[in-house]
């Protein structure tokens, strides 16, 4: 190896513990190809993402051992690298679209053990590893807009761990979209217990982070894995990749998949624009035999090949019950993801009431023949006039609208909480305009959204704090906001809300088991049963 350090056998590179990089290293072992040289990679790729090594260094490292192995270096470089790298974007390109024969004739055939499933997180946690494998920054509060670059696109997620049920609705809409492998998935909510106090509906949802500075990207010798320039997701092109599994061992999050065998769906029987991207790369759906594969964050819906009404959404944010994932542009103040970082307890709020507010139509038709304004109790008056409204919800209504900075929200294409807003400020301006005074000293203080004042004191009108009080204690907020691993420079473009694993948390089985919604929470199980027999592996 060219590597100047030599790699401690005592401790493991890997954030996610020893047991895990033990297995993929015994992995790496049973192909072809060069486990040695994929472990070091997969270790200073790493160290590029902390800074501890320059991509420049990482490069010229490995480039002779690149070339030997694999017959072509076409790995990410930074400007000014000592290597001459001239053209090899070009020698990139050339490869997209290269024929099934071709490819399948760079690609050395896998053998051996299967992927190590998810129990991988758990026992990172048993093991003593879980303090880094969850580590934050203790200054880091979410992913702030990119000042910039305000025009740029970084597609991203907000995920509430705290309010998240452990349904699996996300898993199933994933599986169903992408058709990937029993046990492969792309989406996986993990549950654990934790021994910090009051800590309860401890779950984990875990995709691919799609990070800034993502390492697997490092490692891959053909670019196959590559970030997309105009939104900044990593994705994996499939006529490119020669499944040599070394962007595996360096992803942190353990996201990444190998197809071992011919998908259970046929080529034949997906559609071209779920497969094929704005630039005809196949990147989405499950992958052919013998490639890599993970979430993608449903790339051919945000080039609106699939639908033009898809784009700044994901099958699992779709499906998602509670809606705990919240999807969009990290760039953009005003998307879903950041709106619900900058104020979780209004957005929850949000997602909650939208399917319970009557329509604006129906209040004025309720609130036609009542004379609102010459009742003494304006707000008995409303809530029993019009069905669907109780005296909570008006509450809750009036103090988003409170909130609202400048009246009506600007709503984008994909800004769905920003859509919910604009429906309750119009619930409030249709109930204003039937009498109903809003800014009624009585009525807000009986709503608690108003302090009454003294005698010899005006009133001051609705308050900002008591409105966020009364969200508050209707949804809680999120005590903190962390991304997973953000230690180690990755910068994922991934940000929890509440619930951060502790040192000493362990996965147990969550509410719901994934052989309720016929998938499996570990692709070893499933290689195991159909891959691996008594004259061994089936490839």
């Amino acid at each position: 190896m060219s590597s100047d350090e030599e790699r401690s056998d005592e401790e493991p590179f890997h954030p996610l513990g020893e047991s895990w990089q033990t297995s993929l290293e015994e992995a790496l072992e049973e192909t072809e190809y060069d486990a040695e040289l994929g472990m070091e990679m997969a270790e200073d790729a790493m160290r590029v993402t902390e800074g501890t090594l320059s991509e420049e260094a990482f490069y010229d490292r490995y480039h002779e051992d690149v070339l030997e192995e694999f017959g072509e270096d076409n790995r990410p470089i930074a400007d000014g690298t000592e290597s001459t790298a001239e053209g090899h974007v070009d020698r990139a390109l050339a490869q997209v679209g290269v024929g099934e024969e071709s490819r399948r004739g760079v690609l050395k055939k896998m053998g051996g053990a299967g992927a190590v499933g998810m129990s991988a997180w758990g026992a990172s946690n048993s093991d003593g590893n879980a303090e880094s494998a969850f580590a934050q920054d203790d200054e880091q509060e979410a992913d702030e807009p990119d000042e910039s670059d305000e025009e740029g696109v970084q597609w991203g997620m907000a995920l509430d761990l705290e309010h998240c049920d452990g349904c699996l609705a996300c898993v199933t809409a994933c599986a169903e979209e992408h058709n990937w492998e029993q046990g492969a998935n792309w989406m996986y909510v993990l549950y654990f217990e934790d021994d910090t106090p009051g800590e309860a509906n401890n779950a984990m949802i875990r995709p691919c982070q799609h990070c800034t500075d993502a390492p697997c990207e490092k490692v891959c010798p053909t670019t196959a894995r590559h970030t997309r320039e105009e939104d900044g997701l990593v994705l994996t092109d499939y006529d490119v990749c020669i499944g040599c599994r070394y962007c595996q061992v360096a992803c942190p999050y353990g996201v990444n998949y190998f197809q071992w065998e011919d998908p259970d769906v046929p080529e034949g029987e997906l559609d071209e624009d779920h497969i094929y991207d704005g630039r005809d790369r196949p990147v989405d759906s499950r992958g052919p035999r013998g490639v890599m594969e993970k979430c993608t964050f449903c790339p051919t819906r945000q080039d609106g090949s699939k639908d033009e009404d898809m784009i700044g959404s994901t099958a699992c944010e779709e499906a998602c019950p509670p809606e705990v994932i919240q999807f969009g542009n990290m760039n953009d103040p005003s998307s879903d993801p950041q709106r619900y970082i900058e104020n979780t307890a209004k957005s929850r709020t949000l997602a909650r009431i939208s399917g319970e507010l009557p329509p604006p139509d129906e209040i004025e038709e309720q609130l036609e023949d009542e004379d609102i304004e010459d009742e003494d109790d304006q707000l008995e008056a409303v809530t029993d006039a019009v069905e669907e409204l109780d005296e909570e919800l008006l509450g809750l209504a009036l103090a988003i609208d409170v909130l609202g900075e400048d009246g009506h929200p600007e709503i984008e294409a994909d800004s769905t909480l920003a859509s919910q807003e604009e429906d309750v400020i119009e619930l409030v301006e249709v109930l204003d305009d039937q009498g109903l005074d809003t800014e009624d000293e009585d009525l807000l203080v009986e709503l608690e959204l108003a302090d009454e004042p003294d005698e010899d004191e005006e009133f001051d009108g609705a308050s900002d704090a008591m409105a966020q009080d009364r969200l508050e204690a209707y949804t809680g907020d999120a005590p903190s906001t962390f991304k997973l691993l953000d230690d180690i420079g990755t910068d994922p473009n991934i940000v929890y809300l509440g619930n951060e694993p502790g040192p000493n948390a362990e996965q147990v089985e969550g509410p719901v088991a994934y052989d309720d919604i016929g998938q499996t929470d570990n692709r070893k199980d499933v290689l195991d049963e159909g891959t691996v027999g008594v004259d061994g592996p089936s490839i």
